[in-house]
């Protein structure tokens, strides 16, 4: 099917970035706003966009009813997620089924085998993929959690099986504190997501996060467009991603991917998606998840490879069939450092008036951002406001160039997160490639 008209369930640079590639393919974009984003440059770039309610998520951009009614009134024929909000609601997508409207992402079968994490950690392991020791399924109570720690040795990490973005997440080091992290991350885990399943992993000393991009056809391929390392973290929330990652040696690099691309196929993946590893000091890499939607740090990816992959994305929702992966040359290497409007010292939200802007620009260098001079950002939605992106021939010259473009970067109104990526730019660790996951939190 020739998709004609898009529309962009989703909000902020996304939602930008989405559009400038639909509208390059010649497809008309439309865009749906809460009455807090009606500024938004997306909507004045939009070639239709529908007002869908107020600025809480539960009223607009999470709001079903509203997002397939204005779908159906501006003639749309398919819908792309974006991330976050509705991007791996499996209701969401079976609804745009039912309304003949093309989700431009995997099947709900595919969504709903990877959406319980542990349940995907059996899938995964029945496919002959590492995973990490611990529970086959979930935790049923504390005294499972108790028997379950014993078995595998501590330290452990409870994890919420609906979970994402570090929430229902708890590190226990010793056995007298496992039952207030179970009641704790439960708790958690039934307030963000509905659902309080825990299951448990062996917990891995300061690993490495690294993520392999895959993306499937209706026809059986699937290529993967190389490796991301994503291990400067705050509380499990990626702040700096790479591509390729470097810590790999040529042998690891190739398993890692070959696994990514057979544990796609298994499940019959058409889209994008990110299978996520965590790789320890011996370069064992173990599956941790899959996401079965863009992610935000697919930027560095398209950096090193040419590709547009929200243009891939739209091209298998219409049939097409994937490149080789023999065509697929990569190059060089990019970073992403996620501008946030936030304390640089406490992470904080500070959102605001921003009234001064001057974007960093030059060869190679890239502003994802939905933020312009004037533009006042709300309270409502995450406190991301941009991603800069830098591309080189190798490392070093990527971390000088981000950088340059880093001091050259002005956002003025509101506090931003720049100085402490400027920080890392010069940060000694960094540069010599000596970090991982818990970095932050010993520093």
């Amino acid at each position: 099917m020739e998709i004609k008209r898009v529309l962009i369930a989703n909000r902020g640079e996304i939602a930008l970035r989405a559009l400038r590639t639909i509208k390059e393919m010649g497809k008309e974009a439309i865009v749906v706003y809460s009455t807090a984003d009606r500024d938004a440059l997306y909507v004045k770039y939009a070639d239709a966009a529908i007002c869908i309610g107020n600025p809480r998520s539960s009223d607009s951009y999470l709001n079903i009813p509203a997002i397939i009614s204005a779908a159906e009134i501006s003639e749309a024929d398919a819908i792309f997620p974006g991330y976050g909000f509705l991007s791996e609601n499996q209701n969401f997508v079976e609804i745009c089924s039912h309304h003949n409207l093309k989700f431009i992402g995997p099947s709900v079968e595919a969504m709903a085998l990877m959406s319980d994490k542990s349940k995907a950690k059996q899938m995964m392991q029945r496919a002959g993929v590492p995973v990490i020791p611990g529970s086959d399924g979930a935790v049923a109570d504390v005294k499972a959690a108790k028997e379950l720690a014993k078995k595998i040795g501590y330290p452990v990490i409870l994890k919420a099986a609906a979970g994402g973005g570090g929430r229902g997440m708890r590190v226990v080091e010793k056995e007298e504190d496992i039952e207030k992290a179970f009641w704790s991350a439960e708790s958690e885990a039934m307030s963000a997501f509905g659902d309080g399943t825990m299951y448990m992993e062996k917990y891995i000393l300061n690993p490495r996060h690294i993520e392999v991009q895959v993306v499937g056809d209706s026809h059986g391929n699937v290529i993967h467009i190389g490796e991301r390392d994503c291990s400067m973290q705050r509380r499990h929330q990626k702040l700096i991603e790479e591509s390729p990652a470097i810590l790999l040696d040529d042998d690891t690099r190739s398993r890692l991917h070959e696994t990514a691309i057979k544990a796609a196929k298994a499940i019959g993946y058409e889209g994008a998606g990110t299978f996520e590893f965590l790789v320890d000091k011996d370069l064992n890499f173990y599956f941790i998840e899959m996401n079965t939607r863009l992610q935000v740090e697919h930027c560095v990816s398209e950096m090193v490879s040419g590709i547009d992959i929200i243009e891939l994305m739209i091209r298998v929702a219409e049939g097409g069939v994937l490149p080789s992966q023999d065509s697929i040359k990569l190059k060089g290497h990019s970073i992403e450092c996620r501008i946030t409007a936030e304390d640089p010292n406490s992470f904080t939200p500070c959102p605001g008036k921003i009234t001064k802007y001057v974007c960093p620009g030059g060869r190679n260098v890239r502003m994802d951002s939905h933020i312009y001079q004037d533009y006042s950002i709300p309270p409502f939605y995450d406190s991301m406001i941009g991603k800069l992106i830098v591309w080189d021939e190798d490392r070093n010259k990527a971390i000088h160039k981000m950088r340059v473009a880093l001091e050259q970067l002005v956002i003025q109104g509101i506090k931003t997160t720049r100085d402490f990526h400027l920080a890392m730019m010069e940060n000694k660790d960094f540069i010599n490639n000596n970090y991982d996951t818990n970095y932050l939190s010993r520093h």
